[in-house]
């Protein structure tokens, strides 16, 4: 059994209208989906997404504008890794983000380390741009936003998480349970002299890396705006996803039961207090029930929640964008 890497990553705004300009207008991402969170839908959730949303290259927020910034802290994920096809197009986006007035920090490469850039989004979201030498990239671009094909991002290349005991916490989940293999360890691009221990799942598609870093002097963290709330691991379908679950079960670790969330299947398990995994099937998709040409133009609501549409609606204030 082999998890196919990252399907999607879930975070935390406060500023939604803000976090739709920056990842649409700036990053050249495609709103790809505008809903409710499912569990909240007082909440948006949006998703970003390449041209056709495709598992592995979408990041999606819920919108909690009373909940307070982040308090950044170990038992955490603390950084989503995107990757894109050469060292110019790090620059590329060096010079882009430079002219939209956001800092970034360049990190050479280094042995098997390959070349960064280091990037928050206005509320603090740590993104880390990483140079992939051209990997195959199974999705759709999305040209948009004048970001030429060549340097437009491609999904994900990782997902950072920080704990306070790596042999006593999550590397025993990572490698027993999920069937990562650790693959060594690299420089840590946010702290001179750290390292991280990096898994690779031998699932194909993007995003199967984890880079896991120990922090045991950290104090927890406090999910808020600029945090993210869970990642999302993909399989093809509800079989396979079933088999992860009584493998989950069978080792006494908390999992939910199987949700249908109408674009994917999902199912949720708790490896600490501060990190949430999910498992989700990479269909139906988000065209089940939008023409591809006109995806997140629109509220779309799943069809258990569509009656409630009219009090939905009133409840959410519009997005705008620059």
């Amino acid at each position: 059994m082999e998890l196919n890497g990252l399907h999607h990553v879930t975070a935390v705004s406060g500023k939604i209208s803000q976090n739709a300009d920056f990842y649409t207008r700036v990053l050249g991402l495609r709103l790809v989906k505008k809903s409710v969170n499912q569990d909240d839908t007082s909440a948006y959730h949006l998703f970003y997404a390449d041209k056709v949303g495709s598992p592995g290259t979408d990041m999606t927020f819920f919108d909690w504008p009373q909940i307070g910034p982040e308090g950044r802290g170990t038992d955490s994920i603390v950084a989503t890794a995107f990757r894109v096809a050469s060292a110019e197009s790090l620059d590329f986006w060096a010079q882009r983000l430079e002219k939209a007035g956001v800092e970034t920090q360049a990190v050479a490469a280094q042995g098997d380390s390959p070349a960064m850039l280091l990037v928050e989004d206005p509320e603090g979201q740590r993104l880390i741009l990483v140079d992939d030498g051209g990997a195959p990239f199974a999705g759709e671009i999305w040209e948009s936003a004048g970001v030429p094909a060549q340097h437009a991002l491609r999904g994900f290349y990782a997902a950072m998480l920080s704990t306070p005991s790596l042999e006593q916490g999550i590397g025993p989940i990572l490698s027993q349970l999920l069937n990562y293999a650790e693959a060594g360890r690299r420089p840590n691009p946010y702290v001179p002299g750290g390292e991280i221990a990096v898994y690779q799942t031998r699932g194909g598609g993007p995003g199967r890396e984890l880079w896991v870093v120990e922090e045991p002097d950290l104090a927890p963290a406090r999910l808020g705006a600029g945090g993210v709330h869970h990642i999302a691991f993909r399989v093809a379908d509800v079989d396979e996803q079933m088999a992860w679950r009584a493998r989950i079960a069978s080792v006494r670790l908390p999992v939910s039961q199987l949700i249908d969330r109408y674009y994917f299947k999902s199912i949720y398990f708790r490896i600490s207090n501060g990190i949430l995994f999910e498992i989700a099937t990479d269909g139906p998709g988000f065209a089940a029930d939008e023409d591809p040409a006109h995806l997140g133009e629109k509220l779309a609501l799943p069809p258990f929640l569509e009656p409630q549409r009219e009090a939905i609606e009133a409840r959410l204030k519009p997005i705008v964008q620059e």
